[in-house]
């Protein structure tokens, strides 16, 4: 019932962070989990290190090196050094400075010979290779998704008799008694009804295809959260709001594995075939971003530079995207708007050339059958006229006022998952929704049918043969009538279009409600595909009311002039289109990125202007409400350290109101240059829970020397202690540039200078805190230390900053729980 390690969604059982403890380890969405893959870096205490120091001193013992060798890292680099722990913020300005260092060492080196020069080469071509792999991958396995979950989709309602592999629409291709008025149906698919009772009508049969219909949905879901919960804690979910902060420099081991890409994208298919309302797009996101990491560990200069490694996984998220929806600039555009934390340009140009990749690779699949990459292609044949803008604007509010409606109902109903019993049983949850699901959604055909395949309805404009119901009009008396084009002049709404729109509208408030509840369980879940349809919906509700007030007043000022009778006025396909995006663009508010995801989606060109302005006022409604998307709503959730770009600081307060310690507070935790004992360095490490220590002349003076890591420290004193003879507890340690002498009977000091940074970022007691956020922002601080006169006076972390801003927002600051 309660596995400690799966995402139980409850912090209980963890110790509770405190004022000094800079790296807690929370669960992630909380999981508690054993990070022992081998996809990272290791941690501190694997055998690696002595196999590295067992060989390091039978090679000192070979060289003839005394006791009184000095070891120093700076020229004798140790495994483990520079590395980072779980749960904790990478520091961007080492990791570039690494790379910097990295890069002009090739450079130099590349002068001498032609090997060098080669492997120079070789060094500039990798970052492209290891694009086009990314691209491929993630191609080739979102095909396999969309093709797979069609398939399962379709096995709710039927199965193929010429073989069970094919789906509905593929079974019936080459049927030769399949009409176009019941193109779904033919000889070779068979209902369950058909198969078990031997007939497709009457009651009997339509409750067998009930029963069915529910009995698919809950083993889909129930193989989903079980294989979640046994193998991939961190499969669940849509993934997006942890790679944002993953991008942001925070470090989440096993997030993006190996048996997290196997599970997710199994899991995937499940869930989005049992027919919870969720979509498939954030988590390709996630599994795009999967492949990234994995392949990142071919390449030497990815694998050991976490600030490289991101710059992949930017590129990687708008792959996510280009899959998923078919839109290769659509995606690069999302990666820039609304995921990545540093995007330099040459990531722009990458992310331009692996998004094509995955488009052509996708291409060459065909997973959708209709020889383009998008499932929702339309052609709609009438131009949109001005007046129409005023319901386009009355679209975006809808979405807006959606937006912000479904983010506190969804928060809340997490909130209430993490904090209740509720969180202890996913799999009954997921059993309980995915029932509820299924048991309304099958009388309806509108909520019966997949996400994807309801948008593609709603999109759809009717044209002279269609049989939808939404097409169920009357037929003017002069039926050669029609519009431009292919397309029909507006007509009146027949019966079929009545059925149609009552159940339209019990598909919205369905929608509304389900979809508040699904997302954020213990499956994959995205949220575009839900958000599009409540939109899609509304907006072709509005649009067929639109319709028929143009058809029944084209004598009105309104419609005099452009809206002639015979004419082919207004679309209600581009109203669901409109309704989509406005919808979508409330709930995560996007804008630039979502107007050229929709057109690319649609192929509409020429629908720019109303998308724009459906868009722009979602998210103007929405912000009025909150300025968090949903994303950002479920980061602040989980407590992750994410310095919101987007988010203004305006609080008049200064470094020393926020830096620790405070006045009241023991003084800070401080290292002398010389003069401390590797017993009292240890000592100091084990009382306190920093995650670094500031470097001083001593404790007298405080002048600021550097500052060194938790980390560092015990990799390279537990290194000295197996590779150096003589270090004992009485060894001094010293962080000079020369070693101080020692008397001849004392044991030889130990020299970390190599391992110390030696220019900290630093501002004074008197610096604004704007502008200190600012610095963290746009450099990706983990700390900074605050002096007065030169003098060490405290150290400002992420955490504090975040913490501050959390009490300025009247928000509770224990919530961020992680450094």
């Amino acid at each position: 019932m309660e596995n400690p390690g799966y995402c139980t969604g409850s912090f209980d059982g963890l110790h509770h962070p405190s004022d000094d403890d800079d790296d807690e380890m929370v669960d992630i969405a909380g999981a508690t989990l054993d990070f022992s893959s081998t996809d990272d870096v290791p941690p501190l205490s694997t055998g690696g290190y002595e196999e590295y120091s067992s060989s390091s001193s039978r090679a000192a013992g070979m060289n003839g090196n005394g006791p009184s060798k000095l070891v120093d890292p700076l020229e004798d680099p140790l495994p483990g050094v520079g590395t980072y722990e779980d749960f904790n913020t990478i520091d961007w300005v080492r990791e570039k400075s690494k790379d910097r260092d990295r890069h002009r060492e090739i450079t130099n080196k590349s002068r001498q010979s032609t090997v060098a020069l080669l492997h120079s080469v070789s060094d500039a071509f990798s970052g492209w290779l290891l694009m086009l792999l990314v691209g491929l991958m993630s191609g080739a396995l979102a095909g396999g998704i969309d093709i797979a979950a069609h398939w399962l989709t379709d096995m709710k309602g039927g199965v193929c008799l010429i073989g069970f592999w094919f789906n509905h629409e593929h079974c019936c291709w080459k049927s030769n008694e399949a009409t176009f008025q019941d193109r779904d149906r033919c000889p070779q698919w068979q209902s369950w009804a058909e198969l078990i009772t031997g007939t497709s009508e009457g009651a009997f049969a339509y409750i067998v295809n009930y029963l069915m219909y529910i009995f698919w949905a809950l083993l889909f879901s129930f193989l989903a959260v079980t294989l979640v919960r046994a193998f991939a804690p961190y499969a669940c979910g849509s993934g997006i709001p942890e790679i944002k902060t993953i991008l942001s420099g925070f470090i989440i081991r096993g997030y993006l594995g190996k048996w997290t890409l196997i599970i997710k994208t199994i899991t995937l298919v499940l869930a989005v075939s049992s027919g919870l309302s969720l979509g498939k797009e954030g988590p390709l996101v996630h599994v795009a971003c999967c492949c990234a990491n994995i392949l990142c560990h071919l390449f030497t200069k990815y694998r050991k530079n976490e600030a490289k490694r991101r710059e992949v996984l930017s590129a990687a998220a708008a792959v996510g995207v280009s899959v998923a929806f078919g839109a290769p600039i659509g995606g690069v555009l999302f990666s820039l708007e609304e995921v990545s934390y540093y995007f330099p340009l040459k990531t722009l140009w990458r992310s331009f050339f692996a998004a094509l990749v995955a488009a052509f690779t996708l291409r060459s699949i065909n997973p959708f059958g209709n020889s383009r990459l998008v499932l929702f292609y339309v052609e709609f044949h009438a131009p949109w006229h001005l007046v129409e803008l005023a319901p386009f604007v009355l679209l975006g509010i809808f979405g807006g006022l959606w937006g912000a409606l479904f983010i506190r109902a969804n928060i809340a109903w997490c909130r209430r998952r993490k904090t209740t019993r509720l969180g202890h049983y996913p799999v009954i949850e997921v059993l309980v929704v995915a029932a509820l699901t299924a048991l309304l959604a099958y009388p309806n055909s509108y909520t019966r049918m997949s996400g994807a395949e309801l948008i593609s309805e709603l999109f759809n404009d009717c044209s002279l043969l269609d049989s939808s119901q939404l097409c169920g009009y009357k037929q003017p008396a002069n039926t050669s009538e029609t519009g431009v084009g292919n397309s029909l002049a507006d007509r009146p709404a027949g019966a079929g279009l009545y059925t149609a729109l009552w159940q339209l509208a019990l598909a919205l408030v369905f929608k509304m409600m389900i979809t508040v509840i699904t997302f954020g369980m213990k499956v994959p879940s995205g949220l575009f595909i839900p958000s599009m349809a409540v939109g899609a919906i509304a907006g072709r509700l509005l649009g067929v009311g639109m319709e028929q007030l143009a058809y029944y007043n084209h004598d009105s000022f309104i419609f005099k002039g452009w809206c002639s009778p015979g004419a082919d006025c207004i679309t209600p396909g581009l109203y669901a289109m409109v309704g989509a995006a406005a919808c979508l663009g409330g709930v995560t508010r996007m804008t630039v990125s979502l107007v050229v995801i929709m057109f690319e989606l649609t192929g509409g060109l020429e629908y720019i202007v109303p998308l724009m302005a459906a868009t722009m006022t979602s998210k103007w409604v929405a912000d009025a409400f909150g300025r968090e998307g949903i994303y950002e709503a479920h980061i602040r959730l989980n407590g992750y350290p994410f310095l919101e770009p987007k988010e203004e600081f305006e609080h008049s307060s200064l470094t020393v109101d926020v830096m620790r310690p405070k006045r009241s507070d023991p003084a800070l935790a401080v290292l002398t240059q010389e003069g401390m004992t590797v017993g009292q360095v240890e000592a100091l490490v084990e009382s306190t829970h920093y995650s670094g220590f500031p470097v001083v002349v001593s404790q007298e003076s405080q002048r600021l020397v550097g500052f060194v890591l938790r980390r560092d420290l015990l990799i390279s004193i537990d290194n000295a202690r197996k590779r150096q003879e003589g270090v004992v507890s009485a060894s001094q340690v010293v962080f000079t540039e020369h070693a101080p002498s020692v008397a001849a009977d004392a044991p030889p000091p130990l020299r970390l200078r190599g391992i110390m940074d030696l220019s900290p970022f630093t501002v004074t007691d008197h610096t604004p805190m704007d502008i200190t956020v600012d610095i963290f922002r746009k450099l990706g601080l983990r700390q900074c230390l605050v002096t007065h006169n030169g003098r060490l006076l405290g150290i400002i972390t992420k955490k504090d900053i975040l913490k501050h801003m959390a009490q300025i927002a009247n928000r509770d600051p224990d919530s961020i729980l992680f450094n």
